[in-house]
């Protein structure tokens, strides 16, 4: 699936750019990245993991958002980061990492697997995938 035929079924949506928007979502994946290290450093290895998640998330709703798009359905986040890569603007890595992540999040929170490793590599990349995100959003 590409960007055109995400916006056709209504999974993208056009917005008008909204610095106020984007800031938000920053300061969300700066606050959720917050509390996933104090949750590993509480060995809550579970909220850890979701909170890593989210910060991912926060951080690339705010280059949908410097784009013009608004997603209807999480997967559609991974489209636009696979268009950025596509362009050259976003290195294969983090959109592996984002997935992998949501596959993460997904296990600590449906099927309640999750362990201090899982939990340290996400804290890891989701602190990697905010910086590269910031660094993105002042070059588009």
């Amino acid at each position: 699936m590409n960007i055109d035929e995400c916006l056709r079924k209504g999974f993208l949506k056009k917005i008008n750019i909204d610095r106020t928007l984007i800031d938000k979502e920053l300061a969300e994946a700066d606050y959720d990245l917050e509390k996933a290290e104090k949750a590993f450093k509480e060995k809550d290895f579970k909220w850890c993991i979701v909170k890593s998640y989210y910060s991912m998330f926060h951080s690339a709703r705010s280059i949908l958002f410097k784009t013009g798009y608004r997603e209807k359905r999480h997967f559609a986040i991974s489209i636009v980061l696979e268009d950025l890569n596509k362009k050259g603007k976003l290195e294969s890595k983090f959109i592996n990492d984002f997935n992998a992540a949501v596959s993460s999040r997904e296990d600590a929170d449906y099927h309640y697997t999750y362990s201090e490793e899982i939990a340290r590599h996400n804290l890891y990349i989701a602190k990697e995938f905010l910086n590269r995100l910031k660094r993105l959003l002042g070059d588009l």
